[in-house]
């Protein structure tokens, strides 16, 4: 079984060391890329305010305004939060301004903006006309969408729902181009974390999961695969059929324990502490299958009578994140 990879230390950068100087940013280029874009945002009813060059990396960004109807959230993202909606509407009918540009992608289906969904809702509601954006010439862009999202912090269910729609998204993109998505490991920026691939694969199938209380297991028995994008999409659908099957006998528990009169926050992640064959287990390295056949097993048997309220308050922390 394949070691997993060593998080490598981040070198501290030198002061002003950098990017590029405010003269370097203001120089946008002349390519023609960027002259079919700009033409493109013109002839969709929009207009280009401004260019420059990412103070970062270089590369080139275009300011708009476009027509709002033209602009809508990537489709693998999560669905947007009406009282964070809300509350966005409130600020900016406040202040009277929107200061905030969403970043855009163009595509053939229009444009498309990977972190923006909050912010384009509450401007609708609001019945603005025009919004402004950060037009980016790179599509992939778009599949940046957990690092680029920084208006309303994701929880577990969000990102393993995101994660999982983006893999198909990518997998699908590959096929329809005719070539290979590539592998699943190639993505480890865009998905962030292993588990949320299995996770958004059992999301999908019960959205009442209790996916936080099941992370920190995961996060000790899986890693990215470096199998092809849609064999790695059937692979993690396997193993959420084998969580979702955990999950059951974990409920079970649960619900045994509730008649026995234990009430508390805690009994979920009580029970998977409880039954989880690693727990003390310092090594590295684990098979999949093999911890979680245990798991299940250990759940399976798990003995009701033997547990007292005392025993489930020591367990202290906060429940897991779901909402």
């Amino acid at each position: 079984m394949a070691k997993k990879k060593k998080a490598v230390r981040r070198k501290k950068a030198a002061p002003k060391s950098v990017g590029l100087s405010t003269g370097e940013v203001r120089k946008a280029g002349e390519s023609r890329e960027l002259r079919e874009l700009s033409s493109q945002v013109e002839d969709d009813g929009g207009a280009v305010l401004g260019s420059y060059s990412d103070p970062f990396g270089g590369t080139p960004v275009l300011l708009v305004a476009l027509p709002i109807d033209r602009v809508e959230p990537t489709p693998y993202q999560r669905d947007p939060s009406e009282p964070h909606v809300k509350r966005l509407m409130t600020v900016i009918e406040k202040v009277g301004r929107f200061l905030d540009p969403v970043v855009i992608v163009r595509n053939a289906e229009g444009y498309w903006t990977p972190n923006g969904n909050h912010r384009l809702q509450a401007m609708r509601k609001l019945g603005a006309q025009t919004i402004t954006g950060l037009l980016v010439p790179e599509s992939d862009v778009a599949f940046k969408i957990l690092a680029l999202n920084t208006e309303k912090a994701h929880n577990v269910k969000e990102k393993s729902l995101e994660t999982i729609r983006m893999a198909r998204a990518l997998a699908g993109r590959g096929a329809l181009a005719g070539r290979g998505a590539g592998r699943e490991s190639d993505y480890a920026f865009e998905f962030e974390q292993a588990p949320f691939l299995t996770l958004g694969a059992a999301y999908e199938q019960r959205r009442s999961l209790s996916g936080g209380a099941y992370s920190s297991l995961l996060r000790r028995i899986e890693d990215f695969l470096d199998d092809s994008l849609p064999k790695a999409v059937r692979e993690r659908e396997r193993r959420a059929a084998k969580l979702l099957k955990l999950d059951d006998a974990v409920s079970s528990v649960v619900a045994a324990l509730k008649e026995r009169g234990l009430t508390s926050p805690y009994l979920k992640p009580f029970v998977i502490a409880r039954v989880n064959p690693i727990r003390f287990s310092k090594a590295t390295e684990f098979d999949f299958d093999e911890v979680m056949d245990k798991t299940i097993a250990a759940a399976t048997r798990f003995k009701v009578d033997r547990v007292k309220q005392e025993d489930v308050a020591r367990v202290g922390g906060a429940p897991p994140d779901e909402e």
